[in-house]
């Protein structure tokens, strides 16, 4: 499982525990096509574009920055705990790799 896949699996999770009244937005129609809110419903209460909220839901933090990780722990409820994950999975995404690089020849070539 990649690190896209978690945050994927974490933020769908979370979305989909949340009712729109719960989140004190009006219902529309009596048939949602998906259980709790959504994407567009947690991008408004966040403050997002619904644009950005694909791309962070889609498993790329990276240059997420505190403000927005924050309205979205508000806009889901996350616990202090799912808080805490969030940032450690947004931390993940941001980490370079570390590449190795060649190692330059230790002897002087004769010519």
């Amino acid at each position: 499982m990649t690190h896209s896949d978690d945050v994927r699996k974490f933020l769908t999770s979370r979305r989909a525990r949340i009712t729109p009244e719960e989140a004190g937005l009006p219902v529309y129609g009596g048939n949602r096509r998906v259980t709790g809110l959504r994407r567009e419903e947690v991008a408004m209460l966040a403050g997002m574009s619904i644009d950005y909220y694909i791309r962070l839901e889609r498993g790329n933090l990276s240059g997420a920055s505190d403000s927005v990780l924050e309205a979205l722990c508000r806009a889901l409820k996350l616990d202090d705990a799912e808080t805490a994950h969030l940032f450690d999975l947004a931390r993940a995404a941001t980490a370079a790799p570390r590449v190795r690089r060649k190692r330059s020849p230790q002897t002087v070539r004769p010519s």
